[in-house]
């Protein structure tokens, strides 16, 4: 009797479970070793400039500036924030446009892995990576990359070459309100200058100072001290 062929669907699925095996082992990898590049660097129109740069070496105002400013919950969500994702729809149903509502890990994922613009696609494949970094990765690894590869300015990628570029220094020796700074640009980092914020930005940048001292360095300790 003749063997049966597996069909279309077992293929298919023998297909995914590789990948996803592959994919798992290359997010392991990264988990020690800094990703070589990203998504959104091959995409660049501009050259690029990053320094990688270990959170341990940073002075905690940095990365409690970004979190201050883009994801307070970041210590507490497993990559989703489904709050913000609820509000986001909501807003959409009224006619508001798509809105990010991303949280850092989101931010992360996107960055390495997927393309500029809104779209559900893009927003569920997000998603879906958040979870796997916050499963493999933990949150210190998190904020170390996102740090590391969040874009800053034209082709300027990581805090690191932000602040040699922008304050002419290592970000191991940025000020509160130079992280403030650094922090206020992410949202559109192609449209704004530290050294050159708009009356709306400063006091954007005033906030987040306020953030950063209501949140204290305390916040991050169960984060940093892993």
């Amino acid at each position: 009797m003749a063997k049966r062929k597996p069909g279309v669907f077992n293929k298919a699925w023998t297909v995914l479970w590789r990948v996803l095996i592959a994919f798992a082992l290359i997010l392991l990898v990264f988990r020690f070793v800094p990703p070589p590049t990203t998504a959104f660097i091959l995409q660049s129109d501009y050259p690029v400039t990053q320094h990688w740069i270990s959170i341990d070496k940073l002075p905690p105002q940095v990365p409690l500036a970004v979190i201050g400013s883009e994801d307070q919950r970041f210590p507490d969500h497993f990559g989703v924030d489904f709050t913000a994702i609820t509000k986001a729809l909501s807003q959409y149903d009224d006619g508001e446009g798509l809105r990010g509502a991303s949280t850092i890990t989101q931010q992360t994922a996107k960055n390495l892995f997927l393309w500029p613009g809104r779209s559900f696609i893009r927003k569920g494949l997000e998603a879906g990576l958040a979870i796997s970094l916050e499963a493999i990765w933990g949150k210190k690894r998190i904020l170390e990359v996102y740090l590391n590869v969040a874009e800053f300015g034209k082709g300027i990628y990581g805090v690191e070459a932000a602040s040699q570029h922008y304050f002419g220094k290592s970000a191991r020796h940025l000020t509160a309100n130079q992280a403030a700074r650094l922090a206020v640009l992410l949202p559109s980092p192609r449209k704004r200058d530290p050294n050159r914020l708009t009356p709306n930005l400063r006091q954007r940048v005033d906030w987040i100072e306020r953030q950063m001292q209501q949140l204290g360095t305390g916040y991050l300790n169960p984060i940093l001290d892993n």
